[in-house]
């Protein structure tokens, strides 16, 4: 592990923000950085900060950018601690409105160079 970023209590759904996650892992920075610039979903939009986050903390410690890649890219449930509001149900019962709340966590590493 190179770098990471992290963002804690996104306000996207796990599995939405996990089908992004999913399409940049293993990727080289810069073909990931292309793929979510033209990516048309909104989960793209919080990735790609979190990336430019991520380089940001790799060129601090004198990384080359050109060898990175994301190692590891993890989209966790965090608790549901904004949308707190209540649905009226039948027989004068109530439910929570439960919205998505994610942790995104994304970590970089230098790619081996083979001779």
């Amino acid at each position: 592990m190179l770098s990471k970023a992290s963002a804690r209590f996104s306000k996207i759904a796990p599995r939405k923000a996990r089908i992004i996650a999913n399409l940049v892992r293993g990727r080289e920075v810069g073909e990931a950085i292309q793929l979510l610039q033209f990516t048309n979903k909104r989960g793209a939009q919080i990735v790609r900060h979190l990336l430019d986050s991520a380089i940001a903390n790799a060129r601090q410690s004198g990384a080359d950018v050109d060898d990175l890649f994301i190692s590891k890219a993890t989209v966790d449930k965090a608790p549901n601690r904004y949308y707190r509001r209540w649905r009226p149900r039948a027989m004068g019962r109530a439910t929570r409105i439960v919205k998505g709340v994610s942790h995104i966590a994304i970590e970089l590493d230098q790619r081996e160079q083979r001779q």
